[in-house]
């Protein structure tokens, strides 16, 4: 779920992430128009949308027990990390 910009408040699947930019992209958010140019003889150009990255800031994670967006803690059982959910302590799928 994003949490500030135009978009707030809308969901989506994350496409990819960049750990090193921090950034995520979201598939059909913080979309942009972008125009085209004709690649071939005779062929139109066209305007696009296209998904742009928004910072790792702005999004959080929605929890599949309780439902509302949170943060994302780590907890250790036996030998395996596994995230958790910092509002009901439930693990994330």
């Amino acid at each position: 779920m994003i949490m500030k910009g135009k978009d707030r408040g809308k969901s989506g699947k994350i496409t990819s992430v960049n750990p090193t930019k921090n950034r995520a992209l979201i598939h059909g958010l913080n979309q942009v128009k972008k125009s085209m140019r004709p690649k071939k003889q005779g062929e139109k150009g066209q305007i696009i949308s296209v998904s742009l990255p928004i910072s790792l800031n702005n999004v959080r994670i929605i929890c599949s027990s309780c439902g509302s967006p949170s943060r994302v803690g780590f907890s250790i059982t036996g030998d395996k990390k596994i995230r958790i959910c910092k509002k009901c302590k439930g693990t994330f799928l």
